[in-house]
């Protein structure tokens, strides 16, 4: 059903591309129109990229007497003082910036962007990461579209400025790239609901305080409020051709934290919007469907794990009864959804890195790579959707940032990375040999030399759990 989703999402996509829209927009070269525009930046312990945070944000081009910005910093280290410096310094060159801090941490993320809300003069308010860089035009191409008193909140497509770092980042830009260019536009397109993605974005304010403003009972913030502002008939606008650069984690303990506070706040947003996309009378029975399976995106890693778990018996049971033979036939009828897969990222990563024989080829590498080290992470992020599902509170852990120029500069002296191994990567390495074991049993089951139908599939486990396993014993070492 997942994969027949994303086919319905690709031929959106395509569709859209065939069409022209055009709408109303603020003329921003007339003063009347120019809107009251507040930047809120959260931030939490951002030592190694706060400079160029702020810099960068005060070069946006765009009225002064129009444009606050709020620096709404929870940290609990030195960045504090340092930060205030900085802000103190901007503020001296006639910005309009202010270093809001709080005393405690409620609500992590979204306690800071509602407690900031309250005093923000901007009817929109623009949020960005600490590792967010955009561009200085940012403000001049996506406010313009909210003279539509419908559209509530304006949406950007993220860039990644390292992307060719190392093979981890280019998975991450892989998978990212997906999400903001099928799954955004093929949504958004046909009016299905679609989500702020947390930073790179802008809202109206009083679709924010008409949606119930923002909650901390959920890991992802962003995704809780998106949907409870769309069930109220708010609309959504995602420019695709906005690009917001921004830094992908380098380390895999990093990437981990980011995956599992991303898979599990889908899953408490599952579990919180339920009954409430079902019930609703606003919106069609298509946009429900797609709605439930967008929620249920970080589900599939667990039906992912379960089936591999579960693929080397059902290899020896297989090959022991040979009665059920016709029954697995039938069943490698459900291959289609790798297939399917495998041609939608195609669309996605031609339209990123162009089409011919030589982008085909390099295509296939990666998409193997990226199912092999994403089933790789299927364990850590099972975890992280059932305690989502079950209801399991836990903090929200920040993403550390790294602000790496180079190959030879050391990320290990990171002072916000863990020390400790998550006691998750034992079982990865267990897994590991689990799947070198259900690969040798390809050579022994049958009568007739052995069953292959399952090799390439324990090899792309045996080989993604080996990655997630050696990179993050290495990235203690």
């Amino acid at each position: 059903m997942y994969a027949l989703a994303q086919l319905n999402l690709l031929y959106n996509y395509l569709s859209s591309k065939k069409k022209r829209t055009t709408c109303e927009k603020f003329d921003l070269n007339n003063p009347d129109e120019i809107p009251y525009v507040t930047i809120q930046l959260p931030v939490f312990n951002e030592m190694y990229v706060m400079e160029r945070l702020l810099d960068n944000i005060a070069e946006l081009d765009y009225p002064k007497d129009k444009l606050e910005i709020q620096v709404l910093d929870d940290s609990t280290d030195e960045t504090v003082h340092s930060t205030k410096a900085h802000v103190e310094k901007l503020a001296a060159t006639g910005l309009d910036i202010k270093h809001i801090t709080r005393t405690k941490r409620t609500g992590f993320k979204a306690g800071a962007l509602k407690e900031g809300l309250e005093i923000a003069k901007g009817e929109y308010i623009a949020i960005f990461d600490a590792d967010f860089l955009p561009k200085p035009n940012w403000l001049k191409r996506t406010v313009p579209y909210f003279k539509d008193r419908k559209i509530g909140v304006v949406q950007t497509r993220w860039g990644h400025i390292n992307r060719n770092y190392s093979l981890l980042t280019r998975i991450q830009a892989f998978a990212l790239d997906a999400h903001f260019t099928l799954e955004q536009v093929g949504r958004n397109s046909k009016g299905h609901f679609i989500n702020f993605n947390g930073t790179a974005g802008i809202w109206r304010k009083e679709c924010i305080l008409d949606a119930g403003n923002w909650e901390g009972d959920t890991l992802t913030e962003d995704l809780d409020l998106s949907y409870r502002a769309q069930l109220k008939k708010w609309k959504f606008k995602y420019l695709e051709d906005v690009e917001t650069p921004a830094e992908l984690p380098i380390v895999i303990s990093a990437a981990r934290s980011q995956q599992f506070r991303w898979n599990k706040g889908g899953a408490e947003n599952f579990r919180k919007m339920l009954w409430r996309v079902i019930r609703s009378k606003n919106i069609s029975a298509k946009t429900k469907i797609h709605g439930l399976l967008h929620l249920l995106n970080s589900s599939m890693f667990l039906s992912i794990f379960i089936v591999a778990i579960l693929s080397i018996p059902m290899l020896y049971i297989k090959n022991e009864y040979a009665h059920l033979r016709d029954y697995f036939y039938v069943m490698s009828f459900f291959i289609m959804s790798t297939i399917i897969f495998f041609v939608c990222y195609w669309f996605m990563y031609r339209n990123i890195y162009g089409s011919g024989f030589k982008k085909f080829f390099g295509y296939i590498g990666m998409f193997f790579t990226f199912f092999s080290i994403a089933m790789g992470f299927s364990l850590h992020n099972s975890i992280a959707v059932i305690e989502g599902h079950v209801g399991k509170k836990s903090e929200f852990v920040r993403t550390p940032k790294f602000n790496i120029k180079s190959f030879k500069d050391n990320w290990k002296n990171n002072k916000y990375l863990k020390k400790s191994l998550s006691k998750n990567v034992v079982l990865e390495g267990i897994l590991m040999l689990y799947f070198a074991f259900g690969l040798y049993s390809a050579f022994i089951v049958g009568d007739q030399g052995g069953d292959f139908g399952l090799f390439p599939f324990h090899l792309m486990l045996c080989v993604g759990f080996g990655y997630v396993f050696f990179k993050s014993i290495g990235s203690k070492v």
